[in-house]
């Protein structure tokens, strides 16, 4: 069933030029069945056998075969309704995913049938690729076209890599995490994706943009960017340094700590809790390097504040026609 929070979304919604939010996200698997489904729909038409999803699904068994990242989601949710609630605004939240249940085909089905005509989506994907931007408006769109005519009309917000709330969030964090070891160098993270959807993207300018500002805010001198969760074949190149290269490079040069802040996810989902908190951190523990993990942005009042902005925002604030193309 699709989740929906609001504090009467009966009320009329005379004022506003939308009847409701709708949170895309990517969707994770909540029980040991539901991995192996969810990874092939991940992976649909790109060759991917079962064997090699059945590796990546140990990452989840290790926690009982749930994703984070739908709880993570239901918080946004109920954080975004109270948000909006706090000013006089009763607009009902809904969400939906591109890989799992809630499909963004059935959330947008139960927004028809809630009578909503207008809707502005927020996809849970801060930067500018075709993978975390243009695919998710074509996620909508796909939605909408197999809801029918009477579905909703949604239009997506940009991608929020330059916001305050976001910027000001990540900062907060990486502060409080800097503190047990002020002089360690700060790694930030952002997920890995092909060179060749990078070169069509502004997603390396923009993750390097707002590493930097990020870093000034938090008066952070040594600072670098790498790479993690890189997938698909070994011989298409994707983007580098990876995460463990960085870190074989900060033992080299003579780091005796580090704090890695993926700047590049919102929630402490399975590439976050996996990939960072046991792969790395083993990583780091072999090369003698203490680590320290910043938390992602999450329900941070000044992300929440940020994305409510944006939803009752202008027409400015959402993606042109043209945004992220291949």
């Amino acid at each position: 069933m699709p989740t929906i929070a609001s504090t009467d979304p009966a009320q009329p919604l005379a004022g506003h030029e939308t009847d409701a939010i709708l949170i895309v996200s990517f969707g994770g698997p909540e029980g040991p069945d539901e991995v192996m489904p969810f990874l092939r729909n991940v992976t649909a038409g790109r060759g991917i056998g079962d064997e090699r999803l059945a590796h990546v699904a140990e990452h989840y068994h290790v926690f009982g075969g749930v994703s984070p990242i739908n709880q993570c989601n239901r918080d946004l949710v109920s954080a975004l309704a109270a948000e909006l609630h706090s000013r006089g605004v009763d607009l009902p939240v809904y969400w939906g995913n591109r890989n799992w249940r809630p499909m963004l085909a059935d959330t947008v089905a139960q927004m028809r049938d809630d009578g909503v005509s207008r809707a502005v989506g927020f996809a849970t994907s801060g930067f500018g690729s075709y993978s975390g931007c243009r695919q998710y408006a074509e996620d909508i769109e796909r939605a909408r076209a197999a809801v029918g005519p009477e579905a909703p009309v949604i239009h997506k917000v940009a991608p929020f890599w330059d916001q305050e709330g976001f910027l000001s969030a990540m900062a907060d964090n990486l502060a409080a995490s800097r503190q047990a070891d002020p002089g360690a160098p700060v790694v930030f993270t952002a997920h890995s994706i092909p060179e060749s959807m990078a070169a069509a993207a502004p997603y390396v300018a923009q993750v390097h943009e707002a590493c930097r500002r990020v870093a000034e805010r938090t008066a952070t001198s040594q600072w670098s960017l790498a790479y993690q969760s890189r997938s698909g074949p070994p011989q298409v190149p994707w983007l580098e340094p990876d995460i463990a290269d960085e870190l074989d490079r900060q033992a080299q040069s003579g780091a005796d700590a580090v704090v890695v802040a993926p700047i590049g996810f919102v929630c402490d989902h399975i590439e976050v809790v996996y990939d960072l908190d046991i792969e790395t951190r083993q990583q780091a523990d072999m090369l003698g390097l203490r680590f320290t993990r910043v938390p992602t942005v999450g329900t941070h009042p000044a992300f929440v504040k940020m994305i409510a902005d944006l939803v009752l925002g202008p027409p400015s604030a959402r993606c042109p026609a043209d945004c992220c193309l291949r």
